[in-house]
């Protein structure tokens, strides 16, 4: 072994910490954190996917911290409640650089019009710089509001499901309740 390799690294941690110093203390904990410690308004203004609803937007953005987080969880849920196969959703976001929140809408949106995830996928891949609510308006069934209400539930039940908060806007509360009430209509189920 080589008697300069402790120097060496010994003199480049000296490096970095000089740098560091250089860079001052507010650069600090940005070199720390991780996609999952973002905030909602920080990774919110960097995701946008415009379903055309101000809340289903939020809750996707905070899909996608989750799903960093937690990705067996996240595939798990749309394998069983989405209807995605196993290796699709893992497809779509590491070979082709889909957002999580992307594949669980693709998947939840296929399910409220009576098809797979991959209709909505095809139909994003031809229309890459639109919004949902674009996309879902060229598929072969148009959207209405039952299709959007029941992707609304489908994605309060989603974070009933991995035991997550969630804050109902007006009209999901009215529909859905808090959370004992939903838990006790899926006992009931």
């Amino acid at each position: 072994m080589n008697a300069r390799a402790p120097r060496a690294g010994a003199a480049a941690r000296h490096a970095l910490l000089a740098v560091l110093l250089l860079c001052g203390a507010t650069a600090l904990p940005a070199l720390g954190q991780s996609t999952s410690e973002v905030t909602p308004s920080d990774e919110g203004a960097a995701y946008v996917p415009g379903t055309g609803d101000a809340w289903l937007d939020r809750q996707l953005a905070d899909v996608n911290r989750y799903a960093d987080r937690y990705p067996e969880a996240f595939v798990d849920e749309l394998v069983r409640y989405g209807g995605a196969r196993r290796g699709y959703p893992e497809a779509l976001m590491r070979q082709h650089g889909w957002a999580a929140a992307d594949v669980w809408f693709a998947c939840f949106w296929g399910k409220a019009i009576g098809t797979s995830c991959r209709e909505p996928v095809r139909a994003r891949a031809q229309h890459p710089d639109e919004g949902w609510k674009a996309v879902v308006q060229t598929l072969p069934v148009a959207p209405d509001n039952l299709h959007w209400r029941a992707v609304r539930h489908a994605l309060v039940a989603s974070y009933d499901h991995w035991d997550r908060p969630i804050r109902l806007d007006p009209l999901l509360q009215r529909q859905l309740g808090d959370r004992a009430r939903r838990d006790a209509a899926a006992r009931r189920d």
